[in-house]
């Protein structure tokens, strides 16, 4: 063999080891669920609910208020309000934060919080918040805030860079939590009046169910620094502000990633009656797609709602689009939302369980990220959100079999290409 073909065979081996290390660093880390769940019982049966609190855990808890706000104009000034009034402590954990008008806001009223002696925790993805100024972080630091940034990458820990932290956790005095879709970024502000202004929602939470989301934050502050938060300052005493049972659900890589698989598909096999899913991102997989089918030959009215042209990401809508033909023949019913971009994360089955928070409906969120949903057994709060999904309804394009037959050629190209890498989405 010459010389030259000997470093040629020697690079293409080493190529391929490293592409190899590199595919192995970022392939799913978990056992994935590879069988449709048997129906056992439904919704109405109470078994339903030990489910949901002793096989996913945590336990749902009585006594919780959950106040659905709609939008920018509802949102940021219900967790700015909250944070300027916090006595002991914050703990803020999100994905995107961006340096823009609402993000020098928050970091303004973070840092008087630091200064007057609150303790204030920030967890920031460091993919998410790319886009943040250093300077206003730094800002932040010498308030004291204590900002911390999300697997940061470094070489010899690769898979960290893919797994994100797409939890959106806001809690006050250990007694005040938000949860929901937003980010802190000036696409959210406003009332989704237009394509600049997206259309999402957020939650205002109050009662036991808060432990619990002081709990999944503390999770990754535990992980990424090392300190444990406890004590009354982060976990007081919680005395019942409402009626409506909850729990607060969190999945990450760490510490089973397909829990968050397993309550969707367990809360879908339940159904008896109605599922209405709203799903800024709905890419699901083969068993997913089963799932749904299943419901909706059984009689269960299945209502999707995504983003229309108006999203961020073309080719998460070409994947997505790819298996409607076959829902559509089951019976579901898609529609895309019109006006602006659609963000929400919402799950409401039987206008009694809703599930909210941070979760696309796409193995990123099932697998790969590290998520958080609050989930509420109360037919008074599903009635509320099925109201605001009727609003969302009227405002979305019906997807038919004809039209989607009429997909451009460059969709399916498109599809194709994404369904490469179908895993990281």
């Amino acid at each position: 063999m010459s010389s030259k073909k000997f470093w040629t065979l020697l690079l293409t081996v080493a190529a391929t080891l490293v592409l190899g290390v590199l595919a192995l660093n970022f392939m799913p880390g978990e056992k994935q669920i590879e069988r449709q769940l048997t129906r056992q019982y439904d919704t109405a049966d109470p078994q339903f609910r030990r489910s949901l609190g002793v096989l996913l855990g945590p336990p749902i808890i009585e006594g919780n208020q959950v106040e659905a706000l709609l939008n920018g104009d509802q949102i940021f000034p219900a967790m700015l309000e909250a944070i300027r009034g916090a006595k002991k402590t914050i703990t803020l954990e999100t994905y995107i934060y961006w340096s823009e008008s609402i993000g020098t806001e928050f970091s303004e009223a973070l840092s008087e919080r630091a200064r007057a002696g609150v303790k204030v925790h920030v967890m920031l993805d460091f993919m998410g918040s790319m886009k943040m100024d250093n300077a206003q972080v730094d800002k932040m630091k010498a308030a004291g805030v204590q900002v911390q940034r999300y697997h940061k990458p470094v070489w010899w820990k690769l898979a960290r860079m893919n797994n994100r932290t797409h939890r959106k956790l806001l809690i006050v005095d250990g007694a005040v939590g938000f949860t929901g879709g937003v980010g802190i970024a000036d696409q959210w502000r406003g009332n989704a009046q237009d394509e600049d202004h997206w259309r999402d929602s957020h939650f205002r939470v109050e009662g036991p169910v808060v432990g619990q989301m002081q709990a999944v934050f503390n999770d990754n502050w535990t992980k990424a620094t090392g300190v444990v938060l406890d004590g009354a300052a982060y976990f007081p005493p919680l005395q019942a502000k409402g009626t409506m049972p909850a729990q607060m659900f969190s999945s990450s890589p760490t510490g089973g990633s397909e829990s968050m698989h397993l309550m969707y598909l367990m809360a879908i096999t339940s159904a008896r009656e109605t599922i209405d899913l709203s799903a800024s991102y709905f890419v699901p997989d083969e068993l997913t797609v089963r799932t749904l089918i299943a419901a909706a030959k059984r009689g269960v009215k299945v209502r999707l709602i995504t983003p229309g042209e108006i999203i961020d990401s073309d080719l998460v809508r070409a994947a997505s689009r790819d298996r409607w033909p076959e829902l559509l023949a089951a019976g579901v019913q898609i529609s895309e939302y019109q006006p602006t971009m659609y963000h929400v994360k919402t799950l409401i089955v039987d206008k009694l369980l809703v599930s909210v928070g941070s979760t696309n409906f796409d193995n990123r969120s099932f697998s790969i990220n590290d998520e958080a949903n609050l989930n509420v057994l109360d037919t008074g709060f599903a009635a509320q959100m099925t109201d605001v999904f009727d609003a969302d309804w009227a405002l979305a394009k019906p997807v038919t079999p004809h039209a989607l037959a009429k997909r451009p050629w460059w969709e399916h190209a498109a599809t194709w290409f994404v369904s490469l890498f179908e895993a990281q989405l």
